[in-house]
């Protein structure tokens, strides 16, 4: 019998009830003409009903791929589990999953990404469950959310803690889907799938393999269907005998926005000065400063936001190729892009499935982390998960959790204060209007990363605004060093809504920070520290 059906046709396998991993990254890698069928289905004929899905990162995107809100329906979603969420500029109208979570038509966690991966191979090896300290003394942790993003979610936990051989530890019970969805580039008549023109891997094995041990179906999406015996065995990253069923979609877009690009799939390498620079402005001056704190051989993980310019600043300063950077999604090496297409990179070293690499997160294997932040508390305690007013303009934790949770330097960096009207000139920073809205807070809307637990631990953490430079101590945050052109008391310290210790060596920032055209002399600083 073949393998090959239509998006239609593999619409009808899914029962009532159903519980359904998806293997996605936004629009990277996502099934998008499924979960279409999917809703389709419901809306025509009023089934699945009742159905959860599980995506260990975002099913789509704002931005022409619709991911999750093809079956973000009342009805037909009872329950989401996400490591996080489709997300997009507060102007746009939420997506129809933002909604229902917020109206609590759906029960919805946030769990972070290498967890749910961690969760999926549990039940793909029929083991009881997960059992671990990322997390703790974060919004995951029980004792504060226990994942749960609105009532509905609160009414049933996910999470628990117990204590285990003397220490604590969060528990979660293992996934085991009934259906997984994927996506590759080609299968073979035999459902044999490679992923010649992706721009990861994610996570398409280990879902895979979660829905067939637990007795579920394995649904792939493909751009192409080849005959059986003419896929080159090496290219083959998930075996046929894991795929029921293949649903060609020729029009399927690589990621966010992108039909194609052959050098986020690495088939070819773009020049190097094909790749834009950031503009000169506070954003640039942040991730300058970020770099300064680079040393040669590291490997680098960045997250989404101010961090994703980092490899550019080292790529104007001559400094790439010092760091291999390492993002969630699975490329290694190369440049990562930017804005809604981060999670690929071009000109990449090689691809790793995002389990393996979380893998290596969660145990902080990796030398720095670069982030951003939303908020941070008087104990450097930082959300970059969830704002209580415009839950939609962040994706949700994703692998923060994952990374920081036993980094052993991360450098977060971000705006001061929201809504500022700034400028650059004679390198110095002009602050034209003051922000509205508090950044260093007293409460956050969310703990996405515990800065107490990060003492207790030994972490080196740093915070890099554009007005200043802030450390971690076990007293709380530290201003270490100041822009040129801000003022101490009314520009720092009457901005924040908790006392800010200052050190007694405080010193000015790099001035070459703050010079649109200093690289050789940031090369040379740099080189001098």
């Amino acid at each position: 019998m073949s393998k090959i059906k239509s998006a239609a046709e593999v619409a009808e396998f899914i029962k009532d009830g159903a519980v359904i991993a998806v293997n996605s990254s936004s629009g990277l890698c996502c099934p998008d003409e499924v979960l279409a069928a999917i809703g389709a289905r419901f809306r025509d004929k009023g089934g699945p009903r009742g159905i959860t899905t599980i995506h260990p990162i975002a099913a789509g995107d704002m931005f022409g791929t619709k991911g999750v809100d093809h079956v973000a329906q009342p009805g037909l979603l009872s329950t989401i589990i996400g490591g996080s969420f489709p997300s997009g500029p507060s102007s746009m109208e939420p997506p129809l999953i933002r909604q229902m979570i917020s109206d609590n038509q759906v029960a919805a966690y946030n769990v972070p990404s290498g967890i749910i991966f961690d969760m999926l191979r549990e039940g793909a090896a029929l083991r009881p469950g997960v059992m671990t300290q990322v997390g703790m003394e974060t919004f995951v942790d029980p004792q504060l959310e226990g994942c749960a993003i609105n009532e509905a979610a609160r009414q049933k936990p996910i999470v628990e803690r117990i204590t285990f051989k003397g220490q604590e530890w969060l528990y979660f019970n293992a996934l085991r889907p009934d259906v997984s969805i994927i996506r590759a580039s080609t299968a073979d008549e035999r459902g044999n799938l490679t992923f010649e023109n992706e721009g990861a891997y994610i996570g398409a094995m280990e879902i895979a393999l979660a829905g067939r041990n637990s007795g579920g179906i394995v649904i792939a999406q493909v751009k192409r269907v080849a005959q059986s015996g003419t896929l080159r065995p090496h290219d083959v990253r998930v075996p046929g005998i894991l795929v029921d069923y293949v649903v060609e979609a020729p029009e399927q877009l690589q990621t966010t926005a992108t039909p194609y690009d052959p050098a986020i799939s690495g088939e070819v390498f773009r020049p190097l000065d094909s790749f834009s620079l950031p503009e000169f402005d506070a954003a640039k001056v942040m991730a300058r400063r970020v770099a300064q704190e680079l040393k040669p051989g590291w490997a680098v993980n960045i997250g989404f936001g101010i961090s994703a310019n980092v490899p550019r600043i080292l790529l104007e300063e001559g400094r790439h190729g010092e760091v291999t950077w390492v993002i969630e999604q699975g490329a290694v090496g190369g440049i990562p892009l930017l804005d809604f297409k981060f999670g690929c990179s071009s000109n990449a070293e090689c691809f790793v499935a995002s389990p393996q690499l979380f893998t290596y997160f969660q145990a902080g294997g990796f030398d720095v982390s670069l982030m951003s932040f939303l908020q941070i508390d008087r104990m450097g305690s930082v959300n970059v998960s969830n704002l209580a007013a415009r839950p939609h303009v962040t994706a949700g934790a994703g692998g923060f959790v994952d990374i920081t949770s036993h980094a052993k330097r991360i450098i977060f960096s971000g705006y001061f204060n929201a809504g500022a009207k700034l400028g650059i000139a004679d390198g110095k920073v002009r602050v034209d209007r003051e922000g509205r809205v508090p950044k260093i807070v007293e409460k956050l809307d969310q703990t996405s990363f515990s800065g107490p637990r990060a003492i207790a631990e030994g972490k080196e953490i740093l915070y890099v605004t554009e007005r200043c430079v802030m450390k971690l101590t076990s007293q709380g945050l530290m201003v270490t060093e100041i822009a040129p052109g801000i003022d101490l008391q009314s520009q720092i310290l009457d901005q924040a809504e908790v006392p800010l210790l200052v050190s007694s060596s405080l010193k000015e920032m790099d001035g070459a920070l703050f010079q649109p055209s200093m690289v050789a002399e940031l090369a040379r600083n740099k080189e001098a520290a």
